[in-house]
């Protein structure tokens, strides 16, 4: 039942996520150890995936990330991510960060470690090469306020070459911007080619320079340009991915980095607040920083937000996947009393952060609210009322629970779910027998909602499944009671 459908196949990122496991590459950052960087000691960040998003707060540490892993490469001085300013930054004493990385110019068989660490006042790194590129959110000021760009704002200015924008790269701006940059030309302001700028048409043939163009436009036409002009293998680090990029934007800039790691071996690392950026990446692709942690998982944006206390809640119950998101919060709705403003519900990506990340919360001396877990009945051996962890109803996952009692009274139902699908009670006919024949039909419950939907007139998936989920609370209200009464006490009510 996803929100959001990528281009991505899935069987690229399951034949990416192989490639990562056999380390099928010439050169590649495996994992990090911060051993003592900022707020993180001992933590580790693995890269499981060729594209890895990190997330979290303002401050929680997803640059410190991004810059250690830039750190162990030679073109990348240290002051870049971190810069000592003499005796103010004394904490800066013992910094180390550990790295596991795949060279085949170093050794062809195995991986190599590699160490960067700040002793006696400077960093000592046994360094490797690897073309690297760095995105930082500067890419994203006005060329009207680059002072490098001074003399290309004169009415006499003429570039010192021009250059037509590639094939490749006209075709990946229109797909992630959805308009067309055919004409666009890129200028050199220097003759040696250090300063750059763009120039585009519009529909009447007429040039103008990137003094005109949106920042979001900016930003994407010179990051595709500088990727698609790098080496096969490179790694590139990407600062806020979604700055000056409308959330379609976003989704599409993370598909096409998907694309690149795909086409070209890279390896890309960025940061976000966006969850369009999570979208079209698996859950071992995005890594959270908070509070001096880092948990791997499809964490969404919100969740990360009620954690380190920036949402003022009562108490957060932590599950799953969609589905067991809305699951919860329909139960929350029809048990009745409940003051569903003060609880958040938040899908963790799986059961692994589920768990890890409200057994944090819950020994937070911080947290000012309690959270509880909630996991699909195929992680019942996992409950601990000691620990706040709990089951959603049924002894799998939890759509193949409610279609299957919904299914169980569809004779009486039928008109109830028509109505709840936004259909006329006439339908109720229809529906019982769509219900019926995919029921026979399918072979996933996950996806059976979609299934539904195309054949009543393409309801979406979503509307399916709120439908069925409202006339199970209702048929069942023994078992909401029953998923709810563990926890009962710190349910907040009105």
């Amino acid at each position: 039942m996803p929100e959001y459908q990528s281009e991505i196949r899935d069987s690229d990122i399951t034949a990416l996520e192989e490639k990562v496991a056999r380390n099928n590459y010439r050169k590649y950052l495996k994992r990090i150890v911060l051993k003592k960087v900022r707020g993180f000691i001992d933590r580790e960040v693995t890269f499981d995936f060729p594209v890895t998003a990190l997330v979290g707060p303002n401050g929680g540490g997803k640059t410190t990330i991004l810059g250690s892993a830039a750190l162990i490469y030679k073109d990348v001085p240290p002051r870049r991510f971190f810069a000592k300013s003499g005796k103010y930054d004394g904490s800066m004493k013992d910094w180390s960060v550990e790295y596991e990385l795949i060279d085949r110019d170093i050794n062809t068989r195995i991986s190599v470690p590699r160490t960067a660490s700040f002793k006696q006042a400077k960093w000592n790194r046994t360094a490797v090469s690897r073309e690297i590129l760095i995105f930082g959110v500067e890419r994203t000021v006005p060329a009207t306020e680059r002072r490098e760009l001074i003399k290309a704002a004169g009415s006499k200015f003429s570039a010192a070459k021009e250059i037509a924008l590639t094939d490749v790269v006209l075709r990946n701006v229109a797909a992630i911007l959805g308009k067309s940059i055919e004409g666009y030309n890129q200028l050199f302001v220097d003759k040696a080619g250090k300063i750059k700028l763009f120039a585009g048409r519009n529909e009447k043939g007429a040039e103008y320079s990137e003094f005109h163009f949106g920042a979001g436009e900016a930003s994407v036409i010179k990051i595709v340009a500088d990727i698609e002009a790098a080496a096969d293998g490179s790694i590139i680090l990407v600062e806020e991915i979604e700055n000056g990029l409308h959330p379609v934007a976003t989704r599409r800039m993370t598909e096409y980095l998907i694309d690149v790691a795909k086409r070209k071996s890279c390896q890309i690392i960025f940061t976000t607040h966006s969850n369009d950026a999570l979208a079209p990446l698996p859950p071992k692709a995005i890594w959270a920083a908070y509070n001096g942690e880092v948990l791997q998982g499809k964490l969404d944006i919100r969740a990360l937000r009620t954690i380190t206390g920036q949402i003022e809640a009562k108490l957060a119950i932590f599950v799953e996947d969609e589905f067991a998101e809305l699951m919860t919060q329909t139960m929350l709705r029809y048990r009745g009393g409940v003051e569903l403003d003060a609880v958040k519900v938040h899908r963790m990506g799986g059961w692994t952060p589920a768990v890890k990340v409200n057994e944090q919360h819950n020994v937070d001396p911080t947290s000012s609210f309690p959270s509880v877990c909630l996991l699909d009945g195929d992680q019942a051996h996992l409950a601990n009322a000691d620990k706040r962890i709990f089951v959603l109803p049924g002894d799998s996952y939890p759509e193949a629970h409610v279609f299957g009692r919904v299914l169980d009274r569809i004779d009486s139902v039928s008109a109830k779910l028509a109505v709840s699908m936004q259909l006329p009670t006439s339908q109720q006919e229809r529906v019982k027998l769509v219900v019926l024949e995919k029921a026979a039909t399918n072979r996933d419950r996950h996806v059976i909602w979609e299934q539904i939907g195309e054949a009543l007139d393409f309801t979406a998936g979503f509307t399916v499944a709120s439908a069925f989920l409202a006339v199970w609370a209702q048929e069942y209200p023994e078992e909401v009671e029953m998923t709810i009464s563990p926890f009962k006490d710190l349910v907040p009510t009105r």
